[in-house]
């Protein structure tokens, strides 16, 4: 087997591409399937206005609708559609590991991060109109965010929770998925093909972490302040996400999952997102390379997937150096570092991110509508 992805395939992990664009349709998206073991694909709202804000692949699609049609409303009519397309290619897949893998996701809006019932309510909307049971909808993991993650799986929708970066957050939302599985099991509905994902950010960690241990760095005292301080750098992604896989095994691994799975309930897995590597100084498939583990997602980007194929090697790490990971976040407050603060900033970022590349998007197909008028 010389395709370093299958073999992730066989450690149990599955990858997901974190890209969607309608011209993988044409016959690459299923040539990855089939080679590289593809198991599923993420989508939201930065990718998508790369998309359509920079190729002309949606250009008909969207001088096609309706002109009484909002940004808004014509956005979610090109998503549905990719959405519904690519659940059909993966669907095969779907059906064959008996509904564990095979998603697809789309998001619901980023200013809707903060407003619980507009959540659930565009949650609905949106899996009764991608209407594919390999669809996921994916609901951030903010504080407003949790009671709407519980109630769509109690109403039997399908969820990627994302922007995860709280470990203590990352529990809280498991607490939501037991409480929705058990909320149904408990009146006798279906929890078999019920699926769902928590998506922990890793590399952006690093990202914002690195520039707090920089700025200690031109800081410190003396040589071994500064050792121990270079010896943090690019760590405490790994950390944290290695730290978040113990809270996994410990829920999911218990007597209350054990009563579930007897109804049928699957795992929630742990997906790893924002996986490509950010920072030069750090290899290519760093964050690929060390969160290999049993029971999980890692959703890539084209690029990092064609690296991890042509360089990739394969084997469970998860578990390696998992005291030095709980030292390396405790080190971060001997220094001062306040890593709850910058996990709460990194929610805000990411919501605020796609919140731009959501607007952005919305501006290019008016300006598109515009030109075609």
């Amino acid at each position: 087997m010389n395709n370093p992805l299958l073999r992730l395939r066989d450690l149990g992990q599955s990858i997901w591409l974190d890209y969607i664009r309608r011209d993988l349709f044409d016959g690459d998206l299923d040539r990855m399937i089939e080679s590289d073991g593809l198991a599923g694909m993420t989508s939201n709202p930065t990718i998508f206005d790369q998309a359509i804000g920079q190729t002309d692949l949606y250009d008909a699609m969207i001088r096609a609708c309706d002109r009484g049609m909002s940004p808004d409303a014509v956005f979610e009519k090109l998503a549905v559609a990719d959405v519904r397309e690519a659940a059909d290619h993966f669907r095969p897949l779907y059906d064959r590991t008996d509904g564990r893998d095979g998603f697809v996701s789309i998001e619901v809006r980023p200013e809707l991060a903060h407003d619980t019932e507009g959540t659930v309510g565009e949650a609905r909307r949106l899996w009764r109109a991608c209407d594919r049971p390999n669809v996921m909808v994916k609901i951030p993991g903010t504080r407003e965010g949790l009671p709407a993650i519980r109630q769509c799986l109690a109403e039997g929708v399908n969820i990627n929770v994302t922007l995860l970066f709280s470990v203590h957050r990352y529990v809280e939302v498991i607490d939501a998925w037991f409480s929705a599985f058990e909320e149904r099991v408990g009146r006798g509905d279906r929890v078999d093909r019920l699926a769902s994902v928590a998506s922990f950010f890793v590399s952006r960690v690093d990202s914002k972490v690195d520039g707090r241990l920089e700025t200690r760095l031109a800081q410190a005292k003396d040589e071994r302040e500064r050792t121990a301080i270079r010896d943090l750098l690019g760590q405490i992604g790994i950390a944290n996400a290695k730290v978040a896989y113990q809270r996994f095994e410990e829920h999911f691994r218990s007597p209350r999952f054990a009563a579930l799975e007897l109804s049928g309930a699957r795992l929630q897995r742990p997906l790893w997102a924002s996986t490509s590597t950010k920072d030069p100084k750090y290899p290519d498939v760093y964050y690929v390379h060390h969160l290999i583990a049993p029971d999980t997602v890692n959703t890539i980007p084209p690029i990092t997937l064609q690296a991890f194929r042509d360089h990739g090697e394969p084997a469970v790490r998860i578990h390696d150096g998992v005291a030095d990971a709980h030292r390396a976040l405790r080190s971060l407050e001997s220094l001062g570092i306040d890593y709850d603060a910058v996990t709460r900033e990194l929610e805000e970022e990411g919501v605020e991110k796609f919140g731009k590349s959501y607007a952005d998007l919305l501006a290019t197909i008016a300006a598109e509508r515009a030109r075609s008028s």
